[in-house]
């Protein structure tokens, strides 16, 4: 079993035990989970999804939810991206946004594509959606605290250059890696089906949880106004290439079910 996998497994159990307005992963991030779902999704599922994208990769459309906050027209769904929650809530016990949060935008996505009478565009669109936002369920910070809008306002430095928590997450330490997307996920840990079918156990509602279990041990490794660097990216970087493996080893898991 490959070290870093052993890290994965270990946390994952560990979290699970301890369990019951944000931006994004980068555009990295979210490709790597997009790139590693399509690896696990079966021959069926990849025909249904070249049909209704008209032959997009999950990579490419997994940007768009991001892609599209700059048109007033969506601004609707800006909550969808992150969940907020006091550290001595769960999801099902913490208030809920009125707005919406990422788990009843993924809900509502998974309606649309399983509904015969929904259109071809909406299909389309709320499949780009769904892509992203479980991508954005495994980012960390993305299950984070309201008071700093999950890290946003938690001004750090990277390499001595001005930044926040949430920004250091979503996309400077991946780009610090150098690799591209394709890169990233052509390296993932080899996993097997058992392992696989293990990190695919739990509801949304129980990957938020760990997420945010997963939130709390970050939050408490920086200070506000520190300089974060080859020791913190070295503590983290596997932390971090670990949540895209699993979230497209889960994303996989939603598409399969839907096809």
């Amino acid at each position: 079993m490959p070290s870093r996998f052993l890290y994965i497994l270990t946390t994952f159990i560990l979290f699970s035990f301890n369990s019951q307005a944000a931006l994004k992963w980068g555009a990295t991030g979210h490709r790597v989970v997009g790139a590693i779902a399509d690896q696990y999704i079966t021959n069926k599922t990849k025909r249904q999804i070249k049909k209704i994208l008209n032959h997009q990769s999950l990579a490419l459309v997994s940007t768009f939810s991001d892609d599209i906050k700059s048109d007033p027209r969506y601004k609707e769904f800006e909550s969808w991206h992150y969940v907020n929650m006091d550290f001595d809530q769960t999801y099902e016990t913490s208030k809920k946004n009125p707005a919406g949060d990422l788990v009843t935008g993924i809900a509502y996505c998974k309606t649309v594509i399983k509904d015969p009478n929904a259109t071809d565009a909406d299909k389309a669109f709320y499949l780009k959606m769904l892509v992203h936002l479980v991508g954005d369920l495994h980012q960390p910070l993305h299950i984070g605290r309201l008071e700093d809008r999950g890290g946003n306002d938690i001004k750090v430095h990277w390499f001595y250059k001005d930044t926040n928590l949430h920004r250091v997450w979503d996309s400077q330490m991946l780009d610090g890696d150098k690799m591209s997307y394709s890169e990233f996920a052509a390296n993932a840990d080899f996993l097997s089906k058992k392992q696989v079918k293990f990190l695919q156990q739990g509801s949304v509602i129980d990957w938020v949880n760990e997420t945010q279990n997963l939130a709390k041990t970050i939050y408490a490794s920086v200070g506000p106004g520190e300089n974060l660097s080859y020791a913190y990216s070295y503590k983290f970087m596997d932390v971090a290439r670990s949540q895209l493996q699993i979230g497209g080893i889960r994303l996989a898991k939603v598409l399969n079910e839907l096809f």
